[in-house]
């Protein structure tokens, strides 16, 4: 098994410390770090994220990969600015006002982030303002709302308003998710996308990224 191997490993098997040397072994042995990231790193988070899907894999799982994964991007980050290697996309990720849960949409940034994207965690309790601002900057492929309760819910459509009346719209796409979400609210509000878990969130990201792209 090669070095790279030994790191796909290492995520799939959710162990942060392997994970880490492991990294730092192959960039010492001159291993290019975007093949790090792609075929160890990412590769690893696909996996995870096929096994979630196929009911092998839970939430727990999950996290602890996208822990060891995200231990060894701050090892490989500055490795891959200095090789120039750009992210696939731009996401700002919020939970909505009124909701302080963060284990999904922390969840959501590291699957975005071991997917190669770059990413911004707007945070908790998010007002519809700092989301407005994010749309605003133009410079986000996708922004991304998550609420766990009904009663938190609604603020998604408050949020789309804001960010319709602020005349930025069409800035950026947005997701939303989070446990009592479904595809027909996201409709109703007027989302671009929706997501029932973080693994399909960034292939669904993905997917509105190129439809964009090709329109």
């Amino acid at each position: 098994m090669t070095l790279i191997e030994e790191i796909r490993e290492a995520v799939i098997n959710g162990v942060p410390k392997l994970t880490v040397a492991k990294v730092e072994e192959a960039l010492a042995a001159g291993s290019d770090a975007n093949a790090i990231l792609r075929d160890g790193l990412i590769s690893g988070m696909q996996e995870v994220g096929q096994r979630f899907e196929d009911g092998e894999y839970f939430v727990p799982e999950m996290l602890i990969a996208a822990r060891a994964m995200a231990a060894a991007l701050k090892i490989l980050r500055p490795h891959l600015i200095s090789q120039g290697i750009q992210a696939i996309g731009r996401v700002a990720v919020g939970t909505v006002q009124g909701d302080i849960h963060d284990i999904g949409k922390s969840l959501v940034v590291m699957m975005f982030e071991g997917a190669g994207f770059e990413v911004v965690d707007l945070g908790i309790d998010v007002p519809p303002e700092k989301f407005v601002e994010a749309a605003a900057q133009g410079n986000f492929d996708i922004i991304g709302m998550s609420a766990l309760l009904t009663t938190t819910m609604p603020n998604m459509r408050t949020t789309l308003e804001a960010i319709r009346t602020a005349g930025v719209r069409d800035r950026a796409l947005i997701m939303v998710g989070g446990a009592p979400v479904t595809q027909s609210y996201a409709d109703e509000i007027g989302a671009d996308g929706y997501a029932p878990d973080a693994a399909s969130a960034v292939r669904r990201a993905k997917e509105l990224m190129e439809h964009r792209k090709s329109a």
